[in-house]
């Protein structure tokens, strides 16, 4: 393809996309002139048709038709189109390496991954609290949020970065290792139940700064007054945090942990960048693309996205129920 033909049709793309706009914003003044022209009753519907109609519709087209045709897919075969009833979900819950490695897995970094993140965020959040020009250091630890997952993996993978004994160590990790006087460090991705850690590490890294910046403000937010009578009464150190602050916080810290765990359990990006779900590094979202778009297995990676969105739903409906009760107490 010539240089000429490749910008003709990029700017034929271009003119369409100028143009579809432009229909689109015509439309929308259409809308809104003929709602600003009604009068009476009819003014009243229409306002609320032409504010929430596109809302409503974005969200059926985008959310709601695809859960529905997904939950459909999951009692189908590879193809969608033969009925399997409940086998699918039979699939997952007696294959042996769905049930040991990908559950397993799943299991184990909503247990361990939001916990750290959160005690390592509520840590920091009470150190540089402390410290002159805390602003500089928060700004420091919330860069990696600034930062996509595939990108920290990339970061991280030059980390954890392996070669033969013969070959000079480029990775920080084994730098690190040698320089202590470990002379033929392992190939640390390779390393079962290891590599889910380290795998792990990146998440945490990540999502620390969001915890310690949220768990900061609720703990500047505890009135003076109540740390000032419990220093009198005697709390100090350890037991004015335990007796006094964390109780205080608490239900900021649930909300912390379990948008976290959210986030850990849709987990997808890291284990795809760093080994592709081998390894025995595979977790629930990797698997369902695997199924989807590498095996084509429609009704199984269908089935492992409802499995995915109703781990998710609780978590989703905990944190609704936590954030009403914090605002029904203000």
């Amino acid at each position: 393809m010539t240089l000429a033909s490749t910008l003709s049709d990029s700017v034929s793309k271009f003119g369409v996309m100028i143009a579809a706009v432009a229909i689109f914003l015509a439309v929308v003044l259409v809308i809104f002139f003929l709602a600003s022209r009604a009068s009476g009753r009819l003014s009243r519907w229409l306002a609320i048709v032409v504010f929430l109609g596109p809302a409503v519709a974005m969200l059926l087209i985008g959310l709601v038709y695809p859960a529905i045709r997904t939950l459909w897919y999951s009692f189908h075969g590879e193809s969608g189109l033969n009925w399997l009833g409940l086998a699918n979900y039979k699939w997952i819950f007696t294959t042996e390496r769905i049930v040991h490695e990908v559950l397993f897995n799943t299991l184990l970094w909503i247990l361990v991954a939001p916990t750290v993140v959160t005690v390592l965020g509520l840590s920091l959040a009470l150190v540089v609290d402390r410290l002159r020009g805390e602003a500089v250091y928060k700004s420091l630890i919330f860069v990696p949020m600034a930062v996509s997952f595939v990108g920290a993996s990339i970061i991280w993978k030059f980390i954890y970065q392996y070669r033969d004994r013969n070959e000079p160590q480029i990775g920080l990790l084994n730098q690190a290792a040698l320089a202590l006087g470990w002379h033929h460090p392992p190939n640390w991705l390779l390393s079962k139940p290891l590599n889910t850690f380290l795998l792990m590490v990146i998440l945490v890294w990540v999502q620390t700064g969001f915890a310690m910046v949220v768990l900061s403000a609720a703990i500047k937010a505890i009135p003076t007054d109540i740390v000032e009578a419990a220093e009198v009464d005697g709390a100090r150190g350890a037991r004015l945090l335990f007796s006094v602050k964390i109780p205080l916080i608490r239900s900021t810290l649930i909300v912390v942990l379990t948008t976290v765990m959210i986030t850990t359990l849709k987990i997808f990006d890291i284990v795809r960048t760093m080994t592709g779900g081998n390894f025995g590094t595979q977790v629930l979202a990797n698997e369902m693309y695997s199924q989807s778009f590498e095996q084509y297995n429609t009704g199984r990676g269908s089935a492992l996205a409802v499995i995915l969105f109703l781990g998710v739903l609780p978590l989703v409906g905990y944190n609704i129920v936590q954030l009403r009760r914090e605002r029904g107490n203000r």
